[in-house]
């Protein structure tokens, strides 16, 4: 496994792919409210990622059809803008990937539609507690499947279960690099594998389900669900490892 080691020059580079991914969401956060479509928030953030000089680097991205993976309700990760109309009570995953000069950025969020129920805001919170635990205990060191240990110990601890078979990864050149950083431990021993280390650049991205961890694909082949069929969350953000702690990169 070869995990890129960025220059301080390279990771300046991520930083504002991934900023203009950031403002993209702000926008979107801004946006989502009911009778607003999920095409036209695509829009929103496709011509907003375009007029910073950056691409969109989903559309097209095997085969991907749009700007932004738009994710309501019970669809997890993945959702393809459609022309659904969000509605009062509605939670939905906004998740965008950029491009600027061939470097590429990388993050997302869940934001609720108007006003949510209290079980939806602890679905919601899950996702983004789980990824500010991750980002606060990443170290030099520190392996890869002990954060992915840590990450899915406290989101069991929330009631909550990591959904399976998808995972955050590294990112730089390419949109997906390596390491894979599943949500969840696999193996017997977390004090194994790669170590985490200075320059290193990564997307840490919690995908939460409520009861069941198995995903299930939809006939379009890209909406992700989990087997309960249940309601899910997701935050992520890039991050690089600069003087011994993680930085994100994806934030205005």
């Amino acid at each position: 496994m070869a995990i890129a080691l960025r220059k301080p020059q390279e990771i300046e580079q991520l930083r504002i792919a991934n900023q203009i991914v950031a403002e993209a969401l702000e926008m979107l956060a801004d946006a989502t409210k009911p009778g607003v479509t999920l095409k036209e928030l695509d829009a929103i953030a496709e011509a907003h990622i375009r007029s910073r000089g950056a691409t969109p680097s989903f559309k097209g991205l095997y085969g991907f059809p749009n700007a932004v993976c738009t994710s309501v309700n019970e669809v997890i990760i993945h959702g393809i803008p459609t022309s659904y109309t969000l509605k009062e009570g509605d939670i939905v995953g906004f998740d965008i990937g950029t491009q600027y000069k061939g470097w590429y950025g990388d993050a997302a969020i869940t934001v609720g539609v108007g006003a949510i129920s209290a079980a939806d805001k602890k679905l919601i919170a899950c996702a983004k507690d789980t990824l500010d635990f991750a980002i606060s205990i990443i170290k030099p060191e520190m392996r890869f499947k002990e954060l992915s240990y840590e990450i899915e110990k406290f989101i069991h601890a929330q009631g909550f279960m990591p959904l399976r078979k998808f995972c955050g990864h590294g990112i730089g050149r390419k949109p997906h690099e390596e390491p894979e950083i599943p949500n969840y431990f696999e193996g017997s021993n977390p004090k194994q594998g790669p170590k985490i280390k200075n320059g290193m650049v990564f997307c840490i991205e919690p995908m939460i389900c409520q009861i069941e961890s198995e995903p299930k694909i939809l006939d379009n082949k890209w909406d992700v669900v989990s087997v309960d069929g249940k309601r899910g969350s997701h935050y992520e953000h890039t991050v690089a490892v600069i003087d011994g702690r993680a930085q994100i990169l994806s934030k205005v």
